[in-house]
């Protein structure tokens, strides 16, 4: 068909049914688009909570925006209708009424009041004059906006949704795994200001009761959107302050477990701590009774002095059964553990005291042994009898076993003799077969 119009060439039958059929569709989906968005529960709460923040400008305007979407469906549904009206007249359109779908279905033909939503939903001023009371736009044209609108609009939706979604429910739960280690805490002595995890956990109450109350009244603010992605909603909730706090509340738990674990093994860890220092009291008064012995069985030997048992250590223990006594755990805890680590080196520090005061007796035990074992060795090779021999074992036996003895002078008898003992036995050698000749005492020819 010929002739043109303000929308352009005029349609013909089967163009105005096949655009009548395409709108219709995208009406349908429209229309389904928005009453799910109306259905939408993150809507429905955006609507009813009190909003702080972000989310409280963000919701201003993207409440006009849904608003100015219903105007602008409500605008296309009723272009839509006159032209499926003007359509349904005449089973073979005239050339009038191809004229007037032409301007329906292409041309500036809807008209909505204001402009662009801002927040409250009012129209944006123009800086050239008063605003617009009104808009045309092609349906074309309308269709464009409203998808505009309509991601923006369920961007906020589903974001908010989101974050309520994941965060409260999250935040409930730490707050019950907290009241349950709070009530550990307190039957083992953990409060504020008697221990820091009972400080910890008054600080971690306060921020999980602020956070959770920002989350509801501003969920936008722990929005984080993807990068790169278009989509509506896309993205995820920061849980960034929330997991600083579930890592700090999983700190004191350990704590409060380890003081559960004193208060266990207290009073074994206890009765082994009193052993350890029972054992450290009894090498002392060793060492002194031996020092007592070395002074007078052995004469010019410097002998250390023994100091006598940690008074400051017992009375530490004692404090420490006071702790157990009146469930003072979280004191007991780390006194339990220094005492322990002390009582370890009380012990060692006795037992190098014994070594250090009994050494010169061990040292004349070495010389008698070795005295006798170089006479049963003459003895075996039959120089028992050897004048000198017996002379020199007389000197440091005597020596040896006199008191007080006196360890350089016995230990020189000792190696006098063993010497003599060693030129004695050098006859008892088999000589070599190829040697011959007499050989004197001292192994020469």
């Amino acid at each position: 068909m010929g002739g043109t119009g303000p929308a352009g060439p005029v349609m013909d039958r089967d163009e105005v049914d096949r655009a009548l059929a395409r709108l219709g569709a995208e009406h349908e989906a429209i229309e389904t688009s928005l009453l799910a968005l109306q259905d939408h529960a993150g809507r429905r709460l955006l609507e009813g909570a009190r909003l702080t923040g972000v989310t409280q400008e963000r919701w201003a305007v993207t409440d006009g925006a849904i608003t100015l979407l219903w105007t602008y469906f409500d605008r296309y549904t009723e272009v839509l209708r006159a032209a499926r009206e003007l359509r349904a007249r005449r089973r073979w359109s005239n050339q009038e009424d191809l004229t007037r779908l032409t301007e329906l279905l292409r041309g500036e033909s809807v008209t909505v009041p204001g402009g662009q939503p801002v927040p409250g939903g009012q129209p944006m001023p123009s800086i050239t004059g008063p605003a617009r009371l009104s808009s045309s736009f092609t349906l074309e044209d309308l269709v464009s906006r409203m998808n505009d609108l309509y991601a923006a609009s369920l961007d906020v939706v589903v974001a908010a949704d989101a974050v309520w979604s994941a965060l409260p429910a999250r935040i409930d739960l730490l707050a019950a795994e907290l009241q349950r280690t709070r009530g550990l805490a307190h039957s083992v002595g953990v409060r504020p200001g008697e221990h820091p995890s009972g400080d910890d956990l008054e600080r971690i109450t306060r921020t999980l009761t602020a956070l959770r109350e920002q989350v509801v009244s501003d969920p936008l603010e722990f929005w984080r959107p993807a990068r790169g992605s278009s989509a509506p909603g896309g993205g995820r909730p920061d849980t960034e302050r929330y997991d600083r706090e579930a890592r700090a509340l999983d700190e004191v738990r350990r704590e409060i477990d380890a003081v559960l674990t004193v208060r266990q093994d207290a009073e074994s860890r206890l009765m082994r701590l009193r052993d350890i220092l029972s054992r450290a009291d009894r090498t002392l008064a060793e060492a002194r009774s031996a020092r007592g012995e070395v002074l007078a069985k052995i004469a010019a030997s410097e002998v250390p002095a023994v100091s006598g048992p940690s008074t400051a250590l017992q009375e530490q223990v004692s404090t420490a059964a006071e702790y157990r006594r009146h469930g003072q755990w979280h004191r007991l805890s780390p006194l339990l553990e220094a005492l322990e680590r002390r009582a370890e080196d009380e012990l060692l520090r006795a037992r190098e005291s014994l070594t250090a005061v009994t050494a010169p007796l061990a040292v004349r035990a070495e010389l008698r042994g070795r005295l006798d074992a170089y006479k049963a060795k003459v003895a075996r090779h039959g120089m028992a009898e050897d004048p000198l021999l017996i002379e020199r074992y007389d000197v440091a036996r005597r020596m040896l076993w006199s008191a007080p003895c006196d360890l350089r002078a016995a230990q020189a008898a000792v190696l006098r003799y063993q010497r003599a003992a060693a030129e004695v036995l050098v006859p008892a050698v088999p000589a070599v077969p190829e040697q011959s000749g007499p050989m004197d005492r001292r192994g020469e020819r």
